[in-house]
């Protein structure tokens, strides 16, 4: 009988040429020491996950912006439960868009605009830029808007005004990064935090019929408004700046040493969507669960304003209630307004490969915002239709994404299975969609 050979004696007969590789692969591994990743899960199995928790919850924050309140609250006062549907089917949507985004920033240490600039003929590439701004344009219509209506609320600060000074507010949570993108995240996570909260203790407080509510995941829409609101709640859910971020928030976090890393960093990523976006699901649904029990139960279906909705959660439930509506709304404002600002550097630069002064880019994406903030346009009207215009620039965002992931030149090891293509497919055509009956019905109905 062969015996095997002692410990530390290479084998040459057998395999001599998996030796001579090995040796030196082994040296490099001892010379370069342990890697980002091996240091991080030495530090044990909470500790270690912690430090890669982040890129999601940044962009969950997109997800819970002011626009949803205008959107979630009208369609709970109007529709009741009806909705609950569309709001779980967006937060699943988002789930695998940005996992998706996640994954390109980790597979090619590109960000998706770079990818789109390198890949798509320049005139593509002008068109996806052009839009993508216009996009912006309607993000920050939403956050500062949404922003100012709750420092309107909580101090009585003029709309103007306060439009200003959460530019302000932007610029200040934006400067964190120069410390490090941690600090950046912990102060997102913070005001994600207060979001939460606020509509959990109006949930709780509240409360909702759980029978009623059940019926509404069961697919549904009663008329036109019910479509262009749902538009406006996928628009709210799914947002085009945040697909582009995300793979920027990846692309150079922590550097793989070979494509196991990569792919372990990638599942990591996973469970960062999963927590951060389970999240906004839950505070998104809760905020028509409270619109819907509080509102519409009550008979009051015409509360379409984000000051009449404060002016009767005081009036219903108490000024608790509305302190916290406000605040939430406050966190939401501050919060996504930064994250937008952000969005718009890595939408710029990746596109046309460009920068300009970020005070300058928040002047111009902001300048819409503060005129209709001037000229004393109704302020949830606009935040709704924004959500409207938001959801015809996903499809600009999620077709590219899909053609690029599958593509294995592209991404490698880590190209999308079959399956997860198809999916994506199918969810970019549903969107695609439900856009194109929503324009037919408005131009030709």
């Amino acid at each position: 009988m062969n015996e095997p050979p002692a410990a530390g004696v290479l084998a040459t007969d057998a395999a001599p040429a998996e030796a001579e590789l090995s040796a030196p692969a082994a040296l490099r591994a001892v010379a370069e020491g342990p890697s980002e990743l091996e240091a991080l899960r030495a530090r044990g199995r909470v500790r270690g996950m912690l430090p890669m928790l982040g890129p999601a919850f940044v962009a969950a924050v997109a997800y819970v912006d002011p626009g949803n309140f205008a959107t979630n609250i009208a369609g709970g006062a109007k529709f009741g439960y009806l909705l609950l549907w569309v709001i779980l089917a967006a937060n699943l949507m988002a789930m695998l868009i940005q996992s998706l985004s996640a994954k390109v920033g980790t597979a090619t240490g590109k960000n998706l605009p770079e990818l789109c600039r390198e890949r798509f003929p320049r005139p593509v590439t002008i068109g996806l830029w052009i839009q993508a701004e216009l996009i912006a344009m309607a993000t920050d219509l939403a956050e500062f808007i949404g922003a100012a209506i709750a420092l309107n609320l909580l101090f009585g600060v003029p709309l103007l005004p306060a439009g200003l000074i959460t530019a302000v507010v932007a610029f200040g949570i934006l400067a964190l990064q120069s410390r490090g993108h941690r600090r950046f995240e912990l102060v997102i996570v913070g005001m994600l935090g207060v979001i939460l909260l606020g509509f959990l203790y109006d949930t709780l407080r509240i409360g909702f019929d759980a029978g009623e509510a059940a019926k509404g995941f069961v697919p549904n829409f009663e008329g036109t408004d019910s479509i262009l609101l749902a538009t406006g709640i996928l628009g709210a859910t799914v947002m085009p700046h945040v697909i582009y971020l995300h793979s920027a928030l990846t692309q150079r976090r922590i550097i793989a040493r070979d494509e196991g890393e990569r792919r372990r960093i990638v599942r990591y990523g996973r469970v960062d969507v999963l927590i951060a976006l389970g999240l906004a699901g839950i505070v998104n649904m809760s905020m028509l669960l409270v619109a819907a029990s509080l509102f519409h139960s009550n008979g009051l279906t015409g509360i379409d304003t984000i000051e009449g909705a404060h002016t009767a959660f005081g009036a219903l439930a108490g000024a608790p209630a509305a302190l916290a509506f406000a605040l939430a709304l406050l966190a939401s404002g501050f919060a996504s307004s930064s994250v937008g600002t952000y969005a718009g550097q890595v939408v710029m630069q990746g596109f046309i490969g460009r920068t300009i002064p970020l005070a300058l880019r928040r002047a111009i994406t902001m300048a819409p915002a503060l005129v209709v903030l001037a000229i004393g346009a109704d302020p949830t009207d606009s935040l709704v239709l924004s959500q409207v215009v938001l959801s015809f620039g996903i499809p600009f965002a999620l077709v590219p994404l899909v053609l690029l992931t599958r593509n294995r030149e592209v991404m490698g090891a880590l190209v999308n299975r079959r399956s997860t293509t198809i999916l994506a497919a199918v969810v970019a055509l549903m969107i695609i969609a439900l856009n194109c009956f929503l324009l037919v019905d408005t131009f030709l109905g």
